[in-house]
């Protein structure tokens, strides 16, 4: 697909973005950001991202694309405070109008975990809450069962509560935990699960990749599971077509059109690509998809999943 023909089918097409943050450095401590040590991260070098991004800079970065709706993901704010980044976003939506939704951090297995879902309840724009659950950093070192892990008792008493507050829930842990993911969507199948950044298939080795391909199978089978395609950056690779467009392609055909989503990661996916490139590279890779699943990839899924047409 040339550029003009991008152009062309973006024009007046309709895009949520379901997965974006923003961050005011002076005013709010964000660890990760704020902090002169950086920690290890999985793109490298990120020291581009550490400066403000509000929605000004959002719809510099997004403006060849009819962007409607945005969700807000927490975005490793202080976690001594809770609630803080929630009351932060509230003012930020009343004085820019994005984001349409958030999801707020709510560790699960904090003792006063009931307090902390009941805060995000009384702000209208939340939609769940995102927790990292415990991970290994490889798959040989993956076990079942470990404290803070998605097998955790009381971790699992926290995510029981959910259902309850009408929340979903966005899980970010590498593809060697799907399983887990697999067993938590099967024993509370009325609570939305949605993984982020297509299962963090960053080995694109063959092996890795048949691993992933695996692991996305297991937990597709839960049909209250669905995916976010987003997050295909590599330390210090370009985002290109070639790479990730056959990972694209792969992961719409395990879960279907009707449980995927296309989303920005902004601005942390700068460090990949501009929002220009990954967008593109969004639509290159669909280009012979009906009009009908590009809706729903773009747009359609995500308002779906996140109650965006309830009204923040």
């Amino acid at each position: 697909m040339n550029p003009s023909d991008r152009a062309a089918k973006t024009d007046g097409f309709p895009v949520v973005d379901p997965h974006q943050h923003f961050w005011d450095l002076g005013r709010n401590y964000h660890p990760w950001l704020c902090d002169a040590v950086p920690i290890a991260f999985r793109y490298g070098d990120y020291s581009a991202i550490r400066r403000n991004y509000l929605p000004a800079d959002y719809r510099r970065d997004s403006a060849r694309y009819r962007i409607v709706k945005t969700v807000h993901i927490e975005a490793e704010w202080d976690r001594a405070d809770a609630l803080g980044e929630t009351r932060w976003i509230e003012k930020i939506h009343r004085e820019y109008g994005l984001p349409s939704a958030c999801v707020g951090h709510a560790q699960l297995d904090r003792p006063d975990i009931e307090q902390i879902l009941a805060g995000h309840a009384r702000c209208r724009l939340v939609r769940g809450v995102r927790h990292k659950p415990r991970a290994a950093s490889h798959p040989r070192e993956a076990r079942r069962g470990e404290p803070g892990s998605m097998d955790d008792p009381r971790w699992r008493a926290g995510f029981s509560q959910l259902e309850r507050c009408g929340f979903s829930y966005d899980l970010q842990t590498p593809w060697w935990h799907l399983d887990a993911a697999a067993e938590l969507a099967a024993d509370f199948p009325a609570t939305q699960i949605v993984i982020n950044h297509t299962g963090l298939p960053a080995d694109r080795s063959p092996e890795a990749l048949e691993g992933w391909r695996r692991a996305l199978e297991t937990v597709a089978a839960q049909l209250n599971v669905a995916i976010k395609i987003s997050g295909l950056g590599r330390p210090g690779l370009p985002w290109t077509i070639e790479a990730n467009g056959p990972i694209i392609r792969d992961t719409i055909s395990i879960f279907g059109a009707e449980r995927c989503m296309f989303a920005s990661n902004y601005p942390v996916d700068r460090l990949a690509g501009s929002f220009e490139t990954i967008y593109d590279g969004f639509l290159a890779a669909v280009a012979e998809y009906s009009p009908e699943d590009q809706r729903k990839l773009f747009h359609d899924n995500a308002t779906r999943i996140y109650r965006l047409d309830r009204g923040g």
